[in-house]
């Protein structure tokens, strides 16, 4: 697997709309411009991008930055644009739509692309998804659960294109490691207060509770336990996604809680480097930008030819990067190792370690 610090040795691409004739060209598709808080993300990933090529130093890698203007259309003239000026693989772009339209352009052009966004439906051969995937979280988290002895959950999950990607992927995981599901129930925000007293019945018959609540909606499905007479100690929470946020890990009803997530050191270290450097705090999704143009790099200085190739994309043991180590599939969907935390007053703490390297063949 190639490294941070290998990813320092081979070289870092230099940033820019100007680039040599011998470079290689990546595009990088952005959402430089938009509506709310999208205009503000994407500079944020070009600053992670840059970033990235300065903490590695110098090679024959430029990106073609692109606006996708935070809409599909956007998106697919982004991709238009960069692949009419030589880019050999596309980064970005963030949202779903986005990727499924660029996607679509860089398909037709044979050429790979790395998106970011969460929805899984918007991978496909050739293109890839380095995000940090909801069923990645719930079967880490799931199979700890399992290992501990744990044998019987109530599955709760907002009524949402969120709670039904956590929904369906407990129903897998719980299947694939012997987890009994007791009571299995999606619910409007009306009703979450209803569904939580359906596991406060069930007693004894379950030992652990499934929350595939987002960090913003822990707060109300906490609220709910505590007026369904469900106290911490009482069941074993399992969280559906990454609760290391404070909001989260403020909450005493949740204490105690497993949920899954990366290391968070080495999201920690980046942001250090991005604060010094850009007088800010970056974005959750910063990690993504800096893993992708490293290993834009990375595979450029070593593969040859063939470095953005299916093969070299979807190398079987994979990437270690800013949040652990990481793999592309060839459906487009990525596997990664995540660790598991504990929620404990006011933080999470690291009780299973995220794995270094990867054991068995990817499953595609």
């Amino acid at each position: 697997a190639l490294l941070e610090q290998d990813f320092a040795r081979l070289g870092a691409p230099s940033f820019g709309d100007i680039f040599a004739s011998n470079a290689v060209k990546i595009g990088l598709l952005l959402p430089l411009t938009g509506p709310g808080a999208a205009a503000s993300l994407g500079p944020a990933l070009r600053n992670a991008v840059e970033l990235a090529a300065l903490t590695s130093g110098a090679s024959d890698v430029t990106f073609l930055v692109k606006d996708d203007a935070s809409t599909a259309q956007g998106a697919k003239l982004a991709a238009q644009a960069a692949l009419s000026e030589g880019a050999e693989l596309l980064i970005g772009p963030v949202f779903a739509g986005s990727v499924k339209a660029a996607g679509a352009v860089a398909r037709a052009a044979n050429v790979p692309l790395i998106g970011f966004s969460s929805d899984a439906t918007a991978a496909a051969p050739g293109v890839y998804l380095l995000s940090l995937l909801i069923e990645s979280y719930v079967e880490r988290v799931v199979a700890f659960a399992a290992a501990r002895g744990l044998k019987s959950v109530a599955a709760l999950a907002p009524d949402s294109d969120f709670g039904a990607v956590a929904m369906a992927a407990l129903r897998t995981s719980a299947a694939a490691h012997g987890l009994r599901v007791m009571l299995e129930e999606r619910y409007a925000p009306s009703a979450r207060a209803a569904a939580m007293a359906k596991v406060a019945a069930l007693g004894a018959q379950i030992d652990s509770l499934f929350l595939g609540e987002p960090p913003e909606s822990a707060g109300a499905a906490a609220q709910a336990m505590a007026a369904a007479g469900l106290k911490a100690g009482q069941i074993q929470i399992l969280g559906g996604s990454q609760w290391s946020e404070p909001r989260v890990a403020r909450l005493p009803q949740l204490a105690g809680a497993w949920f899954a997530a990366p290391d968070p050191a080495g999201f920690s270290g980046m942001a250090q480097r991005y604060r010094a450097k850009y007088g800010a705090e970056p974005p959750r999704l910063a990690s993504l930008a800096y893993d992708a143009a490293s290993l834009a790099a990375a595979l450029a200085r070593t593969q040859g030819q063939a470095r953005y190739s299916v093969q070299a994309l979807t190398a079987p043991t994979g990437f270690n990067g800013v949040d652990g180590v990481f793999r592309l599939r060839a459906d487009g969907l990525n596997e990664r190792g995540l660790a598991v935390l504990r929620l404990e007053v006011g933080q999470a703490r690291l009780i299973d370690a995220a794995p270094r390297s990867f054991a068995a063949p990817a499953v595609n």
